[in-house]
């Protein structure tokens, strides 16, 4: 699948007029309203606001594992709504690396073997040679043959940065990846993402209820009710990360 070259002038992501409404019990519920939102190669955007706020729903549509119900969606310069899902799949696997707050490996699998695995789907020759070279820049040569239960929450959650970046993406979504992890441990993976970040030069899109996390961005967005206030910009302050 060929895909768009990105530029200075190509964001890494671009959302125009992006609206998502859900069927409810009570009829149907607007999660996403409306939301226009560029995102340059290379920049970290934090996504704050309250819960319900469609934080987690944006990142989903980000990633193309939902799909809009009106609007565009482009990242690293491909439009998403010409795609079938497995066209989806495949550029998603290639382009876009996706941190959770549970860390979502496989328990029959090793760290080794969670990492190569998307690498493998993508049909990367050297799957288990970039998953072992990018265990050892997460600081776990030393724990490739082990399996999730064997190690540590802090460990898991580098399991997942070094699986998200594996590819080189473009583009890396982090839903709260420090929210099962202790403050220490929280703040070294953060540190080792940031620094991930910017050796594979990726955007990021990091939502957090953290002031001090959404701070180390280089712009803080806030949703509310499905809708996005930019702001100034500028690093939100406690209350706006509540």
């Amino acid at each position: 699948m060929a895909v768009s070259p990105l530029s200075a002038e190509t964001p890494a992501v671009r959302l125009e007029g992006l609206e998502l409404t859900l069927p409810g019990p009570a009829g149907p519920v607007s999660i996403l309203r409306g939301i226009d939102l560029a995102i340059n190669p290379g920049e970290a955007v934090g996504v704050v606001g309250p819960s319900g706020s469609g934080k987690t729903t944006l990142l989903m549509v980000m990633a193309g594992l939902e799909r809009p119900t009106a609007g565009a969606v482009a990242v690293a310069g491909t439009d998403f709504g010409p795609l079938s899902e497995d066209r989806l799949a495949l550029f998603r696997r290639r382009h876009v690396g996706i941190v959770f707050q549970s860390f979502h490996l496989i328990g029959t699998m090793t760290a080794l073997e969670n990492v190569a695995v998307p690498l493998e789907l993508a049909g990367v020759r050297d799957a288990f040679e970039r998953a072992r070279a990018q265990l050892v820049a997460v600081g776990l040569e030393h724990r490739v043959g082990h399996y999730p239960a064997q190690l540590s929450g802090g460990e898991q959650q580098r399991v997942a940065l070094a699986r998200a970046f594996a590819p080189a993406p473009a583009l890396l979504l982090a839903d709260e990846p420090t929210g099962n992890l202790d403050q220490g441990t929280g703040s070294q993976v953060m540190d080792l993402l940031f620094a991930l970040k910017e050796e594979h030069g990726s955007a990021l899109v990091l939502i957090t209820h953290d002031p001090t996390l959404a701070g180390r961005t280089d712009r803080v967005v806030r949703l509310k009710d499905g809708r996005l206030d930019d702001g100034s910009g500028q690093p939100a302050a406690a209350g706006d990360a509540a």
